[in-house]
């Protein structure tokens, strides 16, 4: 299982699966983060916590324990 968290800079993921409880889970999905969502690392911060994203044309900042969630392949 690899994480959105373990993803290096300028690598595109695409989303297969979704963890985390009913709150956090709905909070992701709002981002607009959902299963086959196309997803492009910008940025990580050197501790890594935020990381900067591109999901459907719009740059979206993270926090890691988010990232944690969100199943990539």
């Amino acid at each position: 299982m690899k994480t959105l968290r373990q993803v290096k800079c300028g690598e595109t993921v695409t989303v297969s699966r979704l963890h985390g409880d009913g709150a956090l889970k709905r909070r992701i999905m709002d981002m607009g983060i959902t299963k086959g969502t196309s997803i492009l690392v910008r940025k990580v911060a050197p501790l890594g916590d935020p990381v900067e994203v591109n999901v459907r044309g719009y740059e979206l900042s993270i926090r890691k324990s988010e990232a944690e969630n969100i199943e990539v392949q």
